[in-house]
């Protein structure tokens, strides 16, 4: 019996950052995909993974990343990277964590994020932003972030950690995330995976494994 359901918050809940990404290239005469290609390099240790592990500081990840980035042939400042990361919300996506709660279900948040400094927004409309994501991240139950447990997806102990916080078992969940990798250690350890490509395609799957309609 499913118990919980399980979200990734960017590509999911937010817009992929993977389309920012590729405007920066197409801005810069990059390759296409060329920043997510430098991320998968040595993916465990690189400077992604020791900035979302709070291995590293940001300010360090700029210039880790811009020197990775250079051995792959073209050099790009990490703190570029970062100013992309900002997603839109995706409201079917909020409107079915709603229903979701509604249910009875657990809700729980896995993320991979990095620890910021978020200063206090003087721009109307930056500071509605913020407000919106802090409403959408308070329907959950937990929230799981690398950025403070230590560890990062697909780790196996990030999702031991997450089971844990919301006291579950993970043949009691189902788990979305946009990211193949991140889903086959979650799936090795008994939930259900759902690979999201887009707001419509994953909601019908979600749909179809809960047994209720989240429009």
């Amino acid at each position: 019996m499913l118990r919980a359901v399980f979200f990734d918050f960017g590509g999911v809940i937010l817009s992929s950052p993977f389309e920012a990404f590729n405007h920066y290239e197409d801005a810069n005469g990059l390759p296409h995909n060329f920043i997510r290609s430098v991320n998968t390099v040595n993916h465990h240790e690189n400077a992604w993974a020791k900035l979302e592990r709070s291995d590293i500081s940001p300010a360090q990840f700029d210039q880790l990343f811009a020197e990775e980035s250079e051995a792959l042939g073209h050099r790009i400042p990490g703190a570029d990277i970062l100013a992309l990361l900002h997603g839109e919300i995706r409201p079917e996506m909020v409107r079915a964590l709603d229903v979701i709660k509604q249910s009875g279900l657990v809700l729980a948040c896995l993320t991979n994020n990095v620890l910021t400094e978020q200063a206090v927004a003087t721009d109307p409309a930056e500071r509605e932003r913020q407000d919106e994501m802090r409403a959408v991240l308070a329907r959950f139950d937990a929230v799981i972030e690398s950025s403070k447990v230590g560890v990062r997806k697909p780790e196996p102990r990030f999702y031991e950690i997450a089971c844990e916080t919301v006291n579950v078992q993970p043949d009691e969940c189902v788990f979305l995330d946009d990211l193949g990798i991140n889903l086959k250690p979650a799936a090795a350890m008994g939930m259900l995976t759902i690979k999201v490509a887009g707001a419509e395609q994953a909601l019908t799957e979600l749909s179809g494994v809960l047994g209720f309609s989240l429009a």
